[in-house]
């Protein structure tokens, strides 16, 4: 007996991802339905939906963690080429993107935990560490936040003369440093205490002070300021 082939076309058009969108809004599709309009077409006797469940596996469901999927983890799965894992990781780029726009009010930062609600999407899904400056005008609200180095998995180095010549470009009054640990300790390290201190000193001298500097992870973050530090 030969196996008919199920395709998306074959569908009742409520359960095609792009009628059902159309017809009843995107909240109503389920996160294998969003993957299968990225994905476009099946493979095999696979359709997009069922491409879409497989490429959810990977994470079991956990979007979070999907985020964080490389090209060579979506490409193990057949029926998933470069040209469609392309398309599902430009549209993760997308929303990775959409979280560092910045509203046309100016945050004030005034606490540790508002300046990581507003630097955690900067250090979303990456596996190395990067080194950003948040620069604040005179009432403490954000002008700019910057990043001035990518490192590796255990470290990231940035020059003084670097975050300070930015600040005075931006006309900032204080900064606030932050770095991610990829490998989630908190704890920091001699060489953050060492960078601190010297960012610390040369930020005296010119009249820009560093009023805190956090260590983020996905669990959560460090701040020298709360631990009095600085």
């Amino acid at each position: 007996m030969q196996v008919q082939k199920t395709t998306i076309p074959h569908w009742s058009e409520d359960d095609r991802p792009r009628e059902k969108m159309m017809l009843k809004g995107r909240n109503s599709l389920s996160d294998a339905e969003l993957i299968a309009i990225l994905i476009g077409t099946g493979s095999g006797m696979k359709s997009a939906v069922d491409l879409g469940r497989e490429v959810l596996l990977l994470t079991n469901g956990d979007l979070y963690e999907f985020g964080k999927l490389r090209l060579s983890q979506l490409c193990e799965i057949k029926g998933i080429g470069k040209s469609k894992a392309v398309s599902i990781l430009a549209a993760l780029e997308l929303g990775r993107r959409r979280k560092e726009i910045q509203t046309e009010k100016r945050p004030k930062i005034d606490s540790s935990e508002k300046a990581f609600k507003e630097l955690r999407g900067y250090f979303t899904d990456l596996s190395h560490e990067e080194f950003f400056v948040m620069y604040l005008n005179r009432a403490n609200e954000l002008i700019q936040v910057k990043q001035l180095s990518i490192g590796g998995i255990s470290g990231t180095y940035v020059d003084p003369k670097i975050v300070f010549k930015y600040g005075i470009d931006v006309g900032a009054c204080g900064i606030i440093l932050a770095h991610n640990h990829p490998s989630g300790n908190l704890k920091p390290s001699e060489s953050d205490e060492k960078i601190t201190k010297r960012i610390l000193q040369f930020g005296d001298l010119i009249e820009m002070p560093v009023l805190d500097h956090l260590i983020v992870t996905d669990n959560g973050y460090f701040s020298f300021s709360d631990q009095e530090l600085l």
